[in-house]
C-alpha cells in the first residue's frame, strides 16, 4: 500500500507538533511506503537522522512557499498565513506524485488544528484527516481572571476559529474525508457541524516505548514534603493561577508545590503566590532541559494540570507513565487522557468551584499514600495499553487497509 502523508511540521527528537509528524509517519512506514510532504525548514534535521537510520518505506518531499524557511516563533500572523500558502503548494505537489506513484491513500497529520483546509483531499484517493483539534475553548465565567492582553488572545482565537471553520475550503477538507479524527469532543462537534460525515474522538499525543521505560524509572519520593508539580508554558490558558489559589486554599503546612516552564505570566504567578501566603512553599523553576525536567517529576508525588483549553498534550501522559496521579479540570484533552482510575478530574464552570474541587483533590491526593498508589500505577497502565506510539501505527494500519478495502470492494 502507498500512503502520503501531509506533515507541515515534522522534525525527529522534538515534541508538540513537530514530535506528532515525526512520530506518525515513523509508523505509519513500519508497515506501508510512505511519502511525506514537510517543510524543507526540517530538510537538515530529517536527513541527518535517516543517514544514521535509513528507511527505505520513508520518502520525504519537502516543499516552501517562496522559500520561506524560518520558524516563524512568535510571529503567528506570518506562520498562518504561510501554513495556507504551503498547503495549497503541498496539493500541486501531491497531484503530480499521485500521477507518477499512484496513492491508495492520504492523510493530514499536522498541524492538528481543525480550521484551516487541508487541500489533499481534493486527490480522487479516500482522505484521513487528522487528528485535528482546537475546537476546545475557556469556559467564559473563567475569563474574569484574564488580563486585557489574554481576553484579546481569546478573542482573536476564538474569531480565528470561527472564521477559519466557515472557510469553504476548510469545509470541503471535511465533506471529503472518509474520517476525520477529533481530539475531543469539542472539536469533533464543530466537524460534525462543517460537514465531516464520519468522526472519531482520537488524541493526538502517544509516548513511545523508550519515554515509557525512561519515565517508569521514576520512583516514588519519600512521604515528606508531599510535593505538587506542574510543566508547561507559563500562559494565562494554562491555568496554573487556579492551581495556586487552590494549594493556598488546601492549608497544607508540609507541602510544595513547584512549577516548571516559564512564559509571559510567570511574574503574575510569583505575585499571586506571595498575596496568597505561599511563596515560601512555591517554587518557580523556570525551563528546565528535559533530563533536570525529569528529575524533578521524580522528586514529585502529583501532577496538577489544570488547562482550560489543551487539546492534547504530553503532560498528562508523562505524569502517568511516571505514575504519578494526575489532578486536573474536566476539559479538553486532559479530560479524554485521564480517567476516574487514575487522576482526579475537576469539574470547569467557573473560577471558585474550580478551586474548590482542585483544593478537595490536592487535600485527598495529599493524605492518602495508597491512593496515590493506586492511581499511579493504573495511569503507568492506562499509558502503555492505549497511548503508545507503535499501537497508534497499528491502529492506522489497520484502518487504512479497511478504507482501501471497502474503495475496491
Amino acid at each position: 500500500m502507498k500512503i502520503l502523508l501531509s506533515a507541515f511540521a515534522c522534525e525527529p527528537g522534538q515534541g508538540s507538533e513537530e514530535g506528532v509528524g515525526w512520530n506518525a509517519v515513523v509508523e505509519a512506514a513500519k508497515h506501508q511506503e510512505v511519502w511525506v510532504l514537510t517543510r524543507t525548514f526540517y530538510r537538515t534535521a530529517i536527513e541527518a537522522f535517516l543517514a544514521t537510520y535509513p528507511n527505505p518505506n520513508l520518502h520525504f518531499v519537502y516543499i516552501e512557499p517562496f522559500g520561506w524557511s524560518e520558524n516563524f516563533k512568535g510571529r503567528q500572523g506570518g506562520l498562518q498565513l504561510h501554513y495556507y500558502l504551503w498547503q495549497i503548494l503541498a496539493y500541486l505537489e501531491a497531484r503530480q506524485l499521485h500521477r507518477q506513484i499512484n496513492f491508495d491513500i492520504a492523510r493530514h497529520v499536522t498541524y492538528v488544528k481543525f480550521w484551516s483546509p487541508s487541500f489533499i483531499s481534493l486527490l480522487p484517493i479516500p482522505f484521513i484527516w487528522g487528528p485535528v483539534g482546537g475546537g476546545e475553548a475557556a469556559p467564559k465565567p473563567f475569563w474574569e481572571d484574564f488580563s486585557f492582553k489574554a481576553k484579546l488572545y481569546e478573542t482573536a482565537r476564538d474569531w480565528g476559529q470561527r472564521l477559519g471553520e466557515r472557510d469553504p475550503f476548510a469545509r470541503m477538507t471535511a465533506r471529503r474525508s472518509v474520517l476525520a479524527l477529533a481530539t475531543t469532543e469539542d472539536t469533533a462537534k464543530r466537524v460534525r457541524a462543517m460537514g465531516a460525515k464520519k468522526v472519531q474522538v482520537l488524541s493526538e499525543a502517544c509516548l513511545s516505548k523508550e519515554e515509557m521505560a525512561r519515565l517508569g524509572e521514576c520512583q516514588m519520593p519519600g512521604l515528606s514534603p508531599i510535593r505538587f508539580i506542574s510543566m508547561g508554558r507559563l500562559l494565562h490558558w494554562k491555568g496554573y493561577h487556579l492551581a495556586l489559589r487552590a494549594f493556598a486554599q488546601a492549608n497544607l503546612p508540609n507541602a510544595e508545590y513547584w512549577l516548571l516552564g516559564d512564559g509571559p505570566e510567570r511574574d503574575r504567578l510569583q505575585s499571586l503566590a506571595e498575596e496568597l501566603g505561599i511563596a515560601s512553599q512555591v517554587k518557580l523553576w523556570g525551563r528546565l532541559p528535559r533530563e533536570e525536567t525529569l528529575v524533578k517529576l521524580g522528586e514529585s508525588h502529583v501532577l496538577i494540570h489544570p488547562s482550560l483549553h489543551d487539546s492534547g498534550g504530553w503532560t498528562c501522559l508523562e505524569g502517568m507513565a511516571a505514575g504519578r496521579p494526575i489532578i486536573c479540570l474536566d476539559l479538553g484533552g486532559p479530560a479524554t487522557q485521564v480517567t476516574a482510575q487514575t487522576g482526579i478530574k475537576v469539574p470547569g464552570y467557573n473560577p471558585e468551584q474550580a478551586v474548590q474541587g482542585l483544593a478537595e483533590a490536592i487535600t485527598n491526593l495529599a493524605g492518602d499514600a495508597e491512593l496515590r498508589s493506586r492511581l499511579g500505577e493504573a495511569g503507568r497502565n492506562h499509558v502503555r495499553e492505549v497511548y503508545d506510539w507503535d499501537i497508534k501505527g497499528e491502529f492506522f494500519a489497520q484502518l487504512c487497509e479497511d478504507i482501501v478495502n471497502r474503495k475496491s470492494g
